[in-house]
């Protein structure tokens, strides 16, 4: 037990320089290899149950967000000095005296998971978008679940670029330019009618400690990620409830909706439910299967991890048709997409 820590940061450190963040692989490193034993962070992470690398609880990344909110709040001016941007200085000792000066407001920031809502992976979801508007020629509603401060229910705003293609609006906020291999998504425009989200704790944009939290989970060191989110700010109207998931969900697949597509979607956040809520949120979804009907379709849309090394699987369900589908996989950012749609 007392090597999982360790092992959960050069995990992420692995992660981190495969996903192009030189930076927090070296801070992920460090980490590794210089824990304080003797803090408050150290015993919460120590008792912490379940899996606490990537793939579960993510603790590095909470901490690693901990840090950067010191920075752009202004805190820790040792510590700006040492991040991407700064005049320079000694990051592992500033790193080392941030974990002791703030070692009480790391460990309450901890307890909330990642909540990065990553706009390139927008990007699949332009695409399921498109393919399933060119299957039934349905307007569409969305239901996001993990929305966070719901940038992703705003993805008709945005701009797919692949190979000269654009798939989205002449006006777009910004555009997302995957790696992109496979066949291009059909052409065929989505409407959406209705878009709500759903968070144990979502963030408001407007509100500066709830823009804070999301930026600070974005990495130091990668600039464009940092200003394409602040962008998708300044557009985000989309309603996102706190509540429960599961709960949230079953009310709202309870309403109908004749003449639309549902389309209920998660991007990297199935992973935090328990395993109980999974379970009953896949029944309840299986069962508005069975209620589907060709003018009332219900889509399941997935990305997310899974035992594959290679960033995360983009899976589709779709009733009435009783289609379950693997049509790609793509990096956890976004940055490349591997469509077999």
């Amino acid at each position: 037990m007392a090597d999982r820590l360790p092992a959960a940061f050069a995990e992420q450190a692995a992660n981190c320089a495969a996903l192009g963040s030189p930076f927090m692989e070296r801070l992920m490193r460090h980490l590794a290899a210089h824990w304080p034993d003797d803090t408050a962070l150290a015993q919460h992470f120590a008792a912490w149950p379940g899996e606490i690398g990537p793939r579960g609880a993510s603790l590095p990344l909470r901490l690693a967000s901990g840090l950067h909110a010191l920075v752009l709040s202004g805190q820790n001016a040792e510590l700006a000095a040492a991040y991407p941007g700064g005049s320079g200085g000694n990051l592992a000792a500033a790193v080392d005296r941030a974990l002791h000066r703030h070692d009480a407001f790391l460990a309450r920031w901890c307890d909330r998971a990642p909540q990065t809502n990553e706009i390139r992976r927008s990007a699949a979801l332009i695409a399921v978008a498109h393919w399933l508007t060119a299957r039934h020629g349905l307007p569409i509603t969305l239901s996001e679940l993990g929305a966070s401060a719901g940038l992703n229910l705003m993805f008709d705003r945005y701009a797919l670029e692949i190979g000269g293609h654009c798939f989205g609006p002449a006006n777009a906020v910004l555009q997302l330019v995957p790696e992109w291999q496979g066949s291009l998504p059909p052409v065929a425009k989505p409407v959406i009618t209705d878009r709500r989200g759903v968070d144990l704790a979502p963030l408001r944009a407007g509100r500066p400690e709830d823009e804070l939290r999301l930026l600070s989970c974005l990495w130091p060191d990668q600039a464009e990620r940092l200003a394409r989110t602040r962008a998708a700010l300044k557009v985000q109207s989309a309603m996102v409830d706190q509540a429960d998931a599961v709960d949230w969900l079953e009310q709202r697949l309870a309403t109908p909706r004749p003449g639309q597509l549902h389309l209920i979607y998660h991007t990297i956040a199935w992973q935090y439910f328990p395993a109980e809520a999974q379970a009953r949120g896949s029944r309840l979804l299986e069962a508005a299967g069975t209620r589907a009907t060709a003018d009332a379709p219900v889509a399941w849309f997935g990305m997310e991890a899974d035992d594959s090394a290679e960033g995360a699987g983009l899976r589709l369900r779709l009733w009435p048709d009783h289609l379950d589908m693997a049509i790609g996989r793509a990096g956890f950012h976004g940055q490349w997409i591997h469509w077999q749609g």
